[in-house]
């Protein structure tokens, strides 16, 4: 049978548009805002930083999980060990899972749909009662998904672009003031790394793994099963999701930047979109902007439900899809209940300490042929890569161990950029591989 090599631009185009459609979860729109307000100035650099961790790293992932030919993400991960790979890929599940992303696409809805309108000291329980609707409702959709979800899911993305690009045209020609200065140190000392740190709390390098399963499938359902052709299909699919995202977070930045004028300094990106869109259109655009916010992050959460009752229902049968989507449901309404600003606190020392991780094994996924597949490479790397990424997650909590960060300090470049990792990966990698090379003489 001959394989197919052939594709036209239109196919190209649409696999490009699902990938985008794929990582511009509606949660995501907060945090090249927030960026933008703290960086003031130095926006253009910051913004630099966020756009590798949040654009240029989540479609490698994607590349590279169509590049390893695999289409099992707990086999992939075995890669790195039985049990490691078992804990890595669990935490991963449940990480843009119910521990952090779904529970925040139930802050950032209730941020910017009914916060605006409601008194602060009914904010607690108007909070409990939206996320009770809202995960009992994206509960049953995930017990009995339906093709409406993916037809309104289809819809209101382009809807929801199309309401932000009037505002970002709006805050280009009409902007809401002149930049100020960086307001924190992080962005005044170091704008490149902290967008770059930033930039992890998108989570999309994370999930680029599992979609890159989807995208790989979509690839092949179009008749490319070739695997050379379906990574430069993949390669091509990128570049026309990386430009629609780069783009809108170069805008949602500047939009930061220039608001703080205006809005003064606030506490989240969701705010300050819920004041651009009330400075730019009043009331009603604010009605619209949370409505199509909801209704894009109900459709979002719906899909990490499934996709994680699924991955734990796969691990553990004896418990049915049903009951881990009631829990998960459960387990995320909870913790949409700690409110947004605590919701990403809390989530960024763990970000920390798996997002190396996740970013190592994509450049090991690439360069698995370099070193022969070589089980030694993959658990050196991650190893080594896991003993400094567990300090600046400690770092980023408040935990902070003198002695380690000192001794860290002085012998790993970029520790204090919370980029040590990197120069451990490397030598894990080449102890690891020598290691192999030694075991297998013997």
């Amino acid at each position: 049978m001959l394989v197919k090599q052939t594709y036209s631009t239109s196919q190209i185009v649409f696999i490009g548009i699902t990938l985008f459609s794929l990582f511009f979860g509606a949660g995501n729109l907060i945090f090249p805002v927030m960026l933008g307000q703290l960086s003031g100035t130095h926006v253009w650099t910051a913004i630099s930083g966020f756009i590798i961790t949040g654009v240029l790293l989540p479609l490698l992932g994607v590349m590279a999980l169509g590049y390893s030919g695999e289409k099992d993400f707990l086999k992939l991960c075995q890669r790195l060990g039985t049990v490691f790979g078992l804990i890595f890929a669990t935490t991963l599940y449940l990480a843009i899972g119910p521990l952090f992303a779904m529970p925040r696409t139930g802050s950032v809805s209730f941020e910017m749909s009914i916060k605006p309108f409601i008194a602060s000291q009914h904010e607690s329980i108007s909070l409990a009662i939206f996320t009770l609707l809202y995960f009992s409702v994206s509960c049953l959709l995930s017990i009995n998904p339906t093709k409406i979800v993916a037809i309104v899911g289809k819809f209101l993305t382009p809807i929801m672009l199309l309401f932000i690009a009037i505002l970002i045209i709006y805050s280009v020609f009409q902007p809401m003031g002149e930049m100020q200065q960086a307001l924190t140190k992080e962005y005044i000392n170091q704008p490149f790394f902290s967008g770059f740190t930033e930039g992890y709390l998108t989570m999309d390098t994370l999930a680029s793994l599992i979609f890159g399963i989807i995208i790989v499938d979509n690839i092949n359902r179009i008749g490319i099963t070739n695997r050379t052709h379906a990574v430069k299909t993949c390669l091509k699919a990128s570049i026309i999701a990386g430009c629609l995202l780069g783009l809108l977070y170069i805008c949602l930045a500047y939009l930061g930047a220039s608001s703080v004028q205006t809005t003064g300094v606030l506490k989240n990106g969701g705010e300050v979109l819920v004041k651009a869109a009330i400075h730019y259109f009043g009331s009603l655009g604010t009605i619209i902007l949370g409505v199509i916010v909801v209704l894009a992050c109900i459709t979002t959460t719906i899909g990490l439900t499934i996709a994680c009752a699924n991955y734990c229902h796969k691990l553990i049968p004896v418990i049915s899809y049903k009951w881990y989507v009631i829990l998960f449901s459960i387990a995320s309404m909870l913790f949409a209940n700690v409110g947004l600003n605590q919701l990403i606190s809390i989530s960024v020392p763990i970000l920390y300490i798996i997002y190396p991780l996740t970013i190592v094994l994509i450049v090991l996924l690439f360069t698995h042929n370099l070193f022969k597949g070589k089980k030694a490479v993959y658990v050196g790397a991650m190893y080594s890569t896991l003993i400094v990424s567990l300090f600046d997650g400690l770092n980023a909590a408040k935990l902070s161990i003198d002695v380690v960060n000192q001794l860290f300090k002085q012998y790993l470049p970029f520790y204090s950029a919370s980029l040590g990792w990197t120069f451990m990966a490397i030598i894990g990698a080449i102890i690891g591989y020598l290691f192999d090379i030694i075991y297998n003489k013997k």
